[in-house]
């Protein structure tokens, strides 16, 4: 039997899903609306902290490889006490058929904390950008797998135009060649789960990491559980982890925060 290749599925749904929003509210009209928005919060600085290990805290209702991780989803609650906590930064999945998300969210955890909102979902094309900082993202997250470089380098630019920073996620060596040849790439984000198979390798970070250069932000996702994860991180160079599930299927949000984290 054929393995589910699960990221295809997703960008699939996603371009059906971009096609209608863009009817909704084609590129010009959506551009136009840029002019008045305040200004976006430096993401990429708050999770680049000298001799410490930053945390991009994430809210999601479900996954496609683990179903409804958390069926209480409050969203400006779970905004609040990461808020509360002291995270760097808050990951927002807006993805909606496989992750519960919606892209309003962003604005909605916007408006009850101080700290910069990332926008994680699957941008394939320029449109995406614009609606992520009209949505109220600070930054965004691109996948490497889904795009060329020509198509990585136009949305940085444009993310850049727009005071977005942006975070390129990469899973193997082979991406991870393919970002450090553009310009400008200061975020890497080195995901352990394989999108396609959804499979978990923690090897991941430390077969990757050690071809990254000094100069880069290296941002570690997928699989971080506790506190010995997070300091094996931290001794082997990465500056944030991005934490998702383990925070959501925990039933005091708080306490597993504190308790990861060593706060």
């Amino acid at each position: 039997m054929a393995k589910i290749d699960t990221l295809k599925e997703i960008v699939a749904k996603k371009k059906e899903k971009l096609a209608l929003v863009k009817q909704v509210l084609p590129e010009e009209e959506l551009k136009a609306k840029l002019a008045a928005l305040a200004p976006t919060r430096p993401f990429l600085e708050a999770v680049h902290k000298p001799r410490t290990i930053s945390l991009i805290a994430e809210i999601k209702k479900q996954s496609p490889s683990v179903g409804v991780i958390r069926p209480e989803f409050n969203l400006q609650e779970i905004a609040r006490i990461y808020q509360e906590t002291g995270v760097q930064a808050i990951s927002v999945l807006t993805e909606e058929d496989f992750f519960g998300g919606n892209i309003t969210y962003l604005n909605d955890v916007k408006a009850v904390t101080e700290v910069p909102i990332l926008r994680k979902d699957f941008l394939l094309e320029p449109y995406q950008v614009y609606e992520s900082r009209y949505f109220g993202a600070d930054a965004i997250l691109l996948i490497a797998d889904l795009l060329t470089q020509d198509q990585l380098t136009e949305m940085m630019q444009i993310a850049s135009t727009l005071g977005l920073d942006y975070l390129i996620e990469v899973h193997d060596e082979k991406e991870l060649k393919k970002v450090l040849k553009l310009k400008d790439v200061k975020l890497i984000g080195i995901n352990n789960r394989n999108l396609r198979t959804l499979e978990v390798d923690p090897k991941t970070v430390e077969r990757l990491i050690t071809l990254v250069p000094k100069d880069k932000v290296v941002v570690v996702e997928s699989g971080i559980r506790s506190k010995q994860d997070v300091m094996f991180y931290k001794i082997l160079g990465v500056s944030a982890v991005l934490i998702g599930t383990s925070f959501m299927s925990a039933p005091d949000l708080r306490n597993k925060v504190e308790e990861v984290m060593g706060w």
